[in-house]
């Protein structure tokens, strides 16, 4: 009986994790460039009471095993790079990756971080930059006698401005980094992920090359989480929690009526 009160217990512990990363989810369904995490579970070791194949008389097995499990445990919080939706912004400097790759940001002690979100702005040396200041790799500066306005951005990504009564001059090149495998990337905030081992080192190359995603200008990629999808996985963990709170409340009965049994 006490094997049912630790085990419902680690399913309770199991959703309560699942609604810490629904939430999560939720919470940041207007952040730009978002990619929704996904809550995976394994069972814990089992028991086993009886081997299967174990013999049952001198000639005969038994077919099945007799094995108690103790629970459920989180395993994983995979990320989910999927497109998310474009909303036209009209602003130049805001970018969007068609496709795979990361914006590569130079960080203040030195190191990169990658993005896919795309919202920069121009900071007070009319530098690219992120919303916190970082600039992007490669460092693009637009010419003071250039308005924002004829800041032209290729799908291939080539920067290229308009000097005031000039000629239209190219400014720099932005690549985007792929990785084997995107979900190995760690987050660090602010829209910010770090290269890991389990991701793999970078692959930089221009947008558009090599199975790099193209570069569209005055769009910004949208979070890629389903509001109704994520309502749907809270009420799934909640009836959950639920269950696994009155298999706890049943196993407490079972053992009251146990101990009242003498009187």
């Amino acid at each position: 009986m006490m094997r049912a009160l630790w085990t419902a217990a680690t399913g309770m512990i199991t959703q309560q994790k699942n609604m810490d990363v629904i939430s999560n989810n939720l919470a940041n369904v207007n952040t730009t460039g978002y990619k929704k995490q996904r809550a995976e579970f394994q069972d814990l070791i089992y028991q086993t009471l009886r081997e299967p194949g174990a013999p049952s008389a001198p000639d005969s097995t038994y077919p099945v095993s007799i094995q108690m499990g103790h629970g459920a445990r989180l395993s994983a919080t995979t990320r989910l790079f999927a497109q998310g939706n474009y909303q036209a912004t009209g602003n130049p400097t805001d970018l969007v990756i068609d496709g795979d790759g990361f914006f590569q940001i130079q960080m203040p002690d030195g190191t990169i971080a990658y993005t896919r979100d795309g919202s920069f702005k121009l900071d007070q040396n009319r530098q690219i930059v992120t919303s916190d200041g970082y600039p992007l790799i490669p460092n693009v500066v637009i010419p003071e006698n250039a308005p924002s306005d004829s800041i032209t951005i290729g799908s291939d990504g080539t920067v290229s401005a308009t000097p005031a009564g000039g000629d239209t001059e190219q400014l720099a090149q932005i690549t985007i980094a792929r990785f084997v495998n995107p979900a190995g990337l760690l987050a660090k905030g602010k829209n910010l992920f770090v290269q890991t081992s389990a991701s793999g080192d970078p692959i930089v190359g221009n947008p558009g090359e090599d199975g790099a995603g193209s570069i569209t200008q005055g769009y910004l990629e949208m979070s890629n989480v389903q509001v109704a999808e994520e309502m749907v996985n809270m009420i799934v963990a909640q009836r959950a929690y639920e269950s696994n709170a009155k298999a706890i409340t049943t196993s407490d009965s079972m053992l009251e009526i146990a101990n009242n049994l003498k009187r």
